[in-house]
């Protein structure tokens, strides 16, 4: 519960997604009515070999048209673990997981212009560059742009050996 309480109120810890002080004790609510499991939003904990946790990502259920469902995912990983690997596996391993349990064609992700690393890193995960959202974050009192990536069901899965 503390990375999740983290993401809430440690706005070094979140970097660049940080929109603000939310109530910290929500993830231990949200953790005692479904495990984080939920039909239309999930998080799942990134552990190394020794048992560390190193990254949470998550995903939720999204829709464009009558039957246009897709997920979005997301990823936080650990300060001390970034640079190494973890970001791009895991979130490769996710839509690997997705794709074999749920029937989706599409999950997207985006990002800051801002974080080449994220985007080298969703590049690595199998994902490609669809576009630029024109002002769609509103972060530290400005609009910002952001950047939507996408991968398909169809697309090559990149091996995460």
């Amino acid at each position: 519960m503390e990375l999740f309480r983290r993401l809430r109120t440690d706005p070094d810890f979140v970097g660049l997604d940080w929109n603000g002080f939310r109530d910290p004790g929500h993830p231990a609510r949200r953790f005692a009515e479904d495990g984080f499991l939920g039909e239309d939003l999930g998080w799942l904990m990134v552990d190394a070999d020794d048992g560390t946790t190193v990254a949470m990502v998550n995903w939720r259920r999204g829709s464009m048209g009558s039957a246009g469902a897709y997920w979005e995912i997301g990823i936080v990983v650990l300060p001390e673990w970034r640079g190494q690997g973890v970001g791009w596996r895991a979130q490769a391993m996710l839509c690997d997981y997705l794709f074999s349990h749920t029937p989706v064609q599409r999950i997207q992700a985006g990002t800051h212009p801002e974080n080449t690393a994220e985007q080298k890193a969703l590049v690595k995960a199998g994902f490609q560059l669809e576009g630029v959202l024109r002002a769609c974050e509103f972060r530290a009192g400005e609009w910002h742009d952001g950047l939507l990536y996408s991968r398909l069901r169809t697309d090559p899965a990149p091996s995460v050996d």
